[in-house]
């Protein structure tokens, strides 16, 4: 059987696109794949998201249905920035009724908060895609949810994110960097990673390391990655030019991996969360570092020995702190939430058995779709 694979790729820097170089890899060693082919295969595989990199995939997926990766759970943000005002409107009013004509309208006019604003994460957009697919595989239960509440009967498949395991640094680097850093053995090193968007809460993030940072002096805080947003970016200036952040820009997979080795804790908080699971959180956890993420339905599957989890809302700031120092002072503790981390990573996420779950949900070898 032929397999139609379609996603962005290299030197894409997306997390599609890394989780979509690993899949392929293991997806070719089991038959033929065609991939970002104009000719029809037996099943067409498509990995999609919510910006306009998977503009050409949407489509394809509508005209020639297939197999949906819904790497977000909500595709709100993807037509705010493909449709025009009309078109937006219309399919805002196919998935929801003629009811919310107006309210469409006044979400168009203020898409400029869609970043933040949670109005435009209620509303994931997400019938068209879910009527036309065969069958729709997501990440975690919470994406299953928001399928549904579209289209009752979709088929919805669940299928943990891929890690793949990867070649770390020696050790002699990652003490080299953190010395090049300015940090001594005994500092602790929190690491935020990834794109960096109104959505990972950095506000509460840095206020809450300012409030651990004048109580322990001895821990930083790293912020790697690319700004989405320049206005976002100017907003956070002045904490992050506050004692102990250290800042660096989008990383290579190499270096990605040189400061992942690094930081003794990453946190990866989402409000509002879009429906996905985090490939850096799945990243970190695999080799072996504690994760704080944001209590919520996406993270479920994780044991509760395997990440620490922040609530949201009024308690974020002061429960995160609190983590934070607790974390610093409790090295033996870190290394036994890493421990769990890793093992329940290499348990469910392993990259041979997400591809053959894969494999069995496209019916790739007996019977497609």
């Amino acid at each position: 059987m032929t397999l139609g694979f379609h996603s962005p790729l290299a030197p894409r820097r997306t997390g599609v696109a890394d989780y979509a170089a690993a899949l392929l890899g293991e997806l070719r060693a089991r038959g033929q794949v065609l991939v970002n082919s104009r000719r029809s295969a037996q099943v067409e595989l498509y990995q999609l998201g919510n910006n306009q990199l998977h503009r050409g995939i949407y489509r394809r997926a509508i005209e020639r249905p297939g197999v949906v990766v819904l790497h977000d759970a909500v595709l709100h943000h993807f037509f705010l920035g493909a449709l025009t005002e009309d078109g937006y409107v219309e399919e805002f009013v196919y998935n929801y009724g003629d009811w919310s004509r107006d309210f469409a309208r006044e979400l168009w006019r203020e898409r400029s908060r869609s970043a933040q604003d949670a109005r435009y994460f209620r509303f994931p957009m997400l019938r068209r895609i879910a009527e036309t697919s065969r069958a729709l595989v997501v990440h975690n239960p919470a994406a299953a949810a928001r399928v549904r509440e579209h289209v009752a009967g979709a088929r919805v498949v669940e299928i943990p994110h891929l890690f793949a395991q990867p070649e770390l640094p020696p050790a002699y680097e990652v003490i080299r960097l953190r010395a090049r850093l300015g940090l001594t053995p005994r500092t602790t090193l929190f690491g935020v990673f990834g794109h960096l968007r109104e959505s990972k809460r950095l506000f509460p993030i840095l206020r809450a390391f300012e409030r651990v940072h004048r109580k322990e002096p001895e821990t930083a805080l790293v912020v790697a990655g690319e700004f989405v947003s320049s206005d976002l970016a100017r907003a956070l200036v002045g904490l992050l030019d506050q004692p102990g952040v250290l800042r660096a820009g989008y990383l290579s997979e190499r270096d990605f991996w040189l400061y992942a080795s690094a930081v003794d804790a990453c946190i990866n908080l989402r409000y509002p969360a879009a429906g996905e699971t985090s490939g850096i959180a799945i990243r970190l956890m695999g080799i072996g570092k504690p994760l704080l993420v944001t209590a919520a339905e996406e993270c479920s599957r994780f044991p509760e020995t395997a990440c620490i989890r922040i609530d949201g809302g009024v308690a974020e700031e002061e429960m995160l702190a609190a983590y934070m120092l607790w974390l610093d002072g409790a090295p033996e503790a870190r290394r036994r939430v890493g421990e769990e981390a890793a093992r329940h990573i290499g348990a469910h996420h392993g990259l041979a058995a997400v591809a053959a779950r894969f494999v069995e949900a496209l019916g790739w070898g007996d019977q497609a779709f």
